[in-house]
């Protein structure tokens, strides 16, 4: 009987699951990829599993992958310090060269390497590969004394997403192949740029007018000021509580990322907790879904 039971259980997931493999078939759903859940093998497992999945019952994945801790370990074996202003890594010309070697020639190709175990179709891409992704350089700015205009700051070869190749990306998909994107744009002189991974993930959703965007990240989600999970928020929302401060640091521009995809025309974007097995599936198949829901 516990057999039997289980096996019930099992069929009721998928039918609890079958609206919403109805939805989004056929539609786009572009998952910023980073945190522990490329760390733990477990959970590489998984992604690559969830990820191909997905393409078999009719959904085109995009994935954009991070590599932060990955770049930082390599540095640092090099000798190299890794140096942040406002939480982004100013990256010079040496810094650079290892940026591109590792997202572009280590990660983008491990990840490619287990989809592809798993039963899927990846092909890698950085943003140099036919001009996927056209780049311009990134100045911070920081406020100074009161009445004087705000400081410029060079951080090097940090750019901003300023096009993004979308006809290459779906004709990849309509090809049956899950791309995987490196977070390196080009400019207009053939220089590479180190682009936050995020920005990159909702830049890429918002040229394919995407159904969903997913970041996976180390938290449940966005948290109130009580420090519990708030699953459905709106821009209203957001705006107050970046002004109030309860939304800051990493989470700051995951929201602003959320916020941008969903004014070019994405229809939701959601911020998960990438150390939960199968958090992709749990959020797109489930009645209750997990993490944050974000929409206009």
């Amino acid at each position: 009987m516990d057999d039997i039971k289980k096996s019930m259980d099992r069929a009721g997931i998928l039918v609890e699951a079958l609206p919403y493999i109805r939805r989004f078939f056929n539609k786009t759903v572009v998952i910023k990829y980073g945190g522990h859940a490329m760390v733990d093998g477990e959970l590489k497992d998984n992604f690559a599993r969830d990820v191909v999945l997905m393409k078999y019952i009719g959904i085109n994945p995009v994935v954009v992958h991070g590599g932060g801790p990955q770049i930082g370990s390599l540095l640092k074996k090099l000798g190299k310090e890794s140096k942040f202003v406002q939480g982004m890594r100013v990256t010079d010309e040496e810094t650079m060269d290892i940026v591109e070697m590792v997202l572009v020639g280590k990660v983008n190709k491990e990840i490619v390497g287990l989809i592809n175990r798993h039963g899927g179709m990846a092909v890698g891409l950085s943003g140099k590969d036919a001009n996927l992704i056209r780049a311009e350089k990134y100045y911070l700015s920081a406020e100074k004394v009161r009445d004087m205009p705000s400081e410029i700051i060079d951080i090097g070869l940090v750019g901003k997403v300023r096009e993004v190749n979308a006809a290459l990306i779906i004709s990849l998909m309509a090809d049956g192949v899950i791309p995987v994107i490196a977070p390196t744009g080009v400019g207009d002189r053939g220089e590479t740029y180190n682009i936050n991974a995020d920005l990159v993930a909702g830049s890429v959703a918002a040229a394919l007018t995407a159904e969903k965007l997913i970041l996976l990240t180390d938290v449940p989600g966005v948290l109130n000021n009580k420090k519990e999970l708030i699953q459905t928020m709106d821009e209203l929302t957001a705006r107050r509580m970046i002004d109030e401060g309860t939304i800051e640091g990493g989470m700051y521009p995951k929201v602003k990322c959320c916020l941008k995809a969903l004014r070019a025309g994405v229809k939701k974007a959601h911020i998960v907790d990438g150390r939960l097995k199968h958090t992709i599936l749990l959020e797109m198949f489930t009645d209750r879904g997990i993490g944050t829901e974000m929409v206009l």
